[in-house]
């Protein structure tokens, strides 16, 4: 994942022009069609497999065309139509805008399999990211997750769909998480009044899911059902 960053000139020429590119209308094509595209998996509608027109198996770091991948990944990060979560087998999703409050009032629902086997490192950062709204890893004191890295309660708290997350560039050119509630994330989007329960909010993810599994003989999970 990508950080959204401010726009120059530049960056919307660049943006412009991939977004032109084969590559990302193939792609984002797919996205409009499924309503979730996953970053990579062997099976399921994928971006690394819509890129390289085959599946990739392992890290597509490793891919020769890795490049056009991360290029695509950043485009549909900084697209407003996109929002990106661990929603399917642990991996990063491409979620389109139909789905949002789908995936919001699963994320709001605090439900079992979200908080009860919650480690102590990851619940005292969700209280932190609670009390603040947002908060960045790397501006945060290494003390506050004892037992567990910051960036392992980081990720335990996105497999839960318990925090919105964004990786950002920081100045001094390392990585770090942006971390947000989701109702923050909902104000900053403009997310619409219609809200969902929790149980109709997951029946549209697994309904769509299950689709998919069907189609391309996978067997993808969300993560209620993976727990």
């Amino acid at each position: 994942m990508t950080g959204k960053k401010p726009s120059t000139r530049a960056s919307i020429e660049d943006r412009v022009t991939g977004e032109k590119s084969p590559a990302f209308q193939r792609t984002f094509a797919s996205l409009l069609r499924y309503g979730l595209l996953l970053e990579s998996d062997p099976k399921l509608p994928s971006v690394t497999c819509l890129v390289t027109g085959q599946p990739v198996r392992g890290s597509w770091w490793a891919h020769p065309q890795a490049h056009a991948i991360f290029a695509v990944n950043c485009l549909l990060a900084d697209h407003p139509d996109v929002l990106i979560a661990k929603l399917i087998s642990g991996k990063v999703t491409f979620v389109h805008r139909p789905l949002w409050n789908a995936v919001f009032a699963v994320a709001l629902a605090c439900e079992p399999w979200q908080v009860e086997d919650l480690s102590k490192s990851a619940r005292a950062l969700l209280d932190r990211v609670t009390r603040e709204d947002e908060l960045r890893t790397d501006q945060v004191q290494s003390g506050l997750t004892k037992g567990k890295s910051l960036g392992e309660a980081a990720r335990e708290l996105e497999s839960k769909l318990l925090v919105y997350s964004e990786q950002i560039h920081t100045d001094s050119g390392s990585h770090a998480k942006c971390l947000q509630t989701w109702e923050r994330w909902a104000t900053r989007v403009g997310l619409g009044k219609k809200r969902l329960t929790p149980e109709r909010a997951k029946k549209i993810l697994e309904e769509k899911l299950e689709h998919l599994n069907q189609q391309f003989n996978a067997h993808g999970l969300l993560p209620w059902q993976a727990a």
